[in-house]
């Protein structure tokens, strides 16, 4: 079974987006999802948001979700 984990767990990045003139804010271990906002830490939250509300959904679905990355890195240095 796979451990619940909180979208803070997971791995983000920000980067400005010249061509929608905002920051736009993704996650490393669901890369279909993103969000645009005009300042770099309002990306940042708005897709922490994001994800937890998927993660939310998919656990109330009873399906599957990506382990976190630095959980994955960890377990295979060990």
């Amino acid at each position: 079974m796979t451990p619940l984990y909180t979208a803070e767990k997971y791995t983000y990045y920000v980067a400005w987006s010249d061509a929608d003139g905002e920051y736009v804010g993704r996650c490393s271990e669901f890369p279909s999802l993103s969000h645009l906002a005009p300042t770099l830490l309002g990306a940042l939250g708005g897709v922490i948001d994001l994800v937890s509300v998927v993660l939310k959904d998919l656990r109330e679905n009873e399906e599957p979700h990506p382990r976190p990355l630095a959980v994955a890195l960890l377990k295979v240095s060990s």
